[in-house]
C-alpha cells in the first residue's frame, strides 16, 4: 500500500504529517525524514507486512508462553 503524505509543519524534533486523502495527522520524528525535507514537500510512504518477521514473532512469543507457563 502507497500513501501520499504531506509535511504540514514542524514542532521541534518532530514533524506533523497529513496522511493520505483524509488527511489524518500523525506526529513523526524529524530525524526519520529524507534530509533536506521542508514543509509543504509530498512523500510517498509504502506499507507492507514482513511475513518472516511476524511469524517470528509470534513464535518467540509462543515459545516464551511456554516457557512461562511450563
Amino acid at each position: 500500500m502507497q500513501l501520499k503524505v504531506v509535511i504540514d509543519r514542524f514542532e521541534g524534533d518532530k514533524a506533523v504529517l497529513l496522511i493520505g486523502d483524509e488527511e489524518v495527522q500523525a506526529l513523526w520524528p524529524r530525524r526519520l525524514l529524507p534530509s533536506g525535507v521542508r514543509e509543504g514537500d509530498i512523500l510517498t510512504m509504502a506499507l507492507a507486512v514482513d511475513g518472516d518477521a511476524t511469524r517470528t514473532a509470534r513464535e518467540e512469543a509462543e515459545n516464551l508462553l511456554r516457557r512461562l507457563l511450563g
